[in-house]
């Protein structure tokens, strides 16, 4: 069986995009395939969680499709090719690792992350701590960034001293919304649900969790558990939808014990 390589795949696509290519692939463009890239990189994570390498394998595959296939529409325009995106990151990864490849100095993982940190604000020309907080993608998931966000103001010395004021803070946090829900505003009730959402992520944070994961995991377990409660409510000849919420948490709680 041929063992395909990278020439192999820009080369697929040059064909793919070609007069007499697949004419799905020649009209795509930037804009409509970027959602795409997001949507491969969530299934790698999926596969990479399941244990299954071939599987890992294969999406690591569909997300490297995305990166050549936004490589080839630029070649295509003149802008750069998909040897310019190696360059790229072998350039960045040189450039921000300079205690392996410079002079500076870095024995722990901690240290490590501070020298990329720092040659990657002066590489941006990041002049204020403000930047660097603008500089967190927005189309990151909002826990992510939110996360990250909190992060970065951490590392000046903005920062709980202990998980204890934020416990205190997502309380104040309750109450201020509570208040809001009481306007009737929603403009002002989004604004402190929102605030509420970021202090939750804050506390995640200074107890060693990451807020994407364990909401993740929250939400598998919610439908485990409801899938239970639907095989419950089946044995006894039951339809959730025609249930009243009486009934639902009685089911409720029973899979949960």
């Amino acid at each position: 069986m041929k063992k395909y390589t990278v020439d192999d795949l820009r080369e697929i696509l040059i064909r793919l995009r070609g007069e007499n290519g697949c004419p799905w692939d020649r009209v795509q463009t930037h804009q409509s395939i970027k959602k795409s890239m997001i949507e491969e990189c969530y299934e790698a994570i999926d596969a990479l969680d399941s244990g299954d390498d071939h599987a890992f394998a294969n999406e690591l595959g569909d997300v490297l499709l995305q990166v050549a296939f936004h490589a080839r529409l630029a070649e295509e325009r003149g802008a750069f090719d998909f040897d310019d995106v190696v360059n790229e990151i072998c350039t960045k990864l040189i450039s921000r690792h300079t205690h392996v490849f410079g002079t500076d100095k870095a024995v722990s993982a901690e240290e490590a992350l501070g020298q990329w940190e720092k040659n990657k604000k002066k590489e941006k020309n990041l002049s204020t701590y403000t930047a660097m907080l603008e500089d967190v993608p927005h189309y990151l998931p909002s826990l992510m960034r939110g996360e990250k966000i909190q992060k970065k103001a951490a590392s000046v010395g903005f920062d709980w001293d202990s998980a204890d004021g934020v416990y205190a803070k997502v309380n104040e946090e309750i109450a201020e919304l509570k208040e809001a829900e009481g306007t009737g505003v929603a403009e002002k009730i989004e604004e402190e649900y929102g605030d509420l959402l970021f202090s939750v992520v804050n506390l995640g944070r200074h107890l060693g969790l990451t807020p994407e994961i364990a909401l993740t995991k929250a939400s598998d377990k919610f439908i485990k558990r409801f899938a239970k409660m639907e095989e419950a409510a089946q044995s006894e000849g039951l339809d959730l939808a025609e249930q009243p919420p009486q009934k639902l948490d009685e089911l409720w709680e029973s899979i949960k014990k």
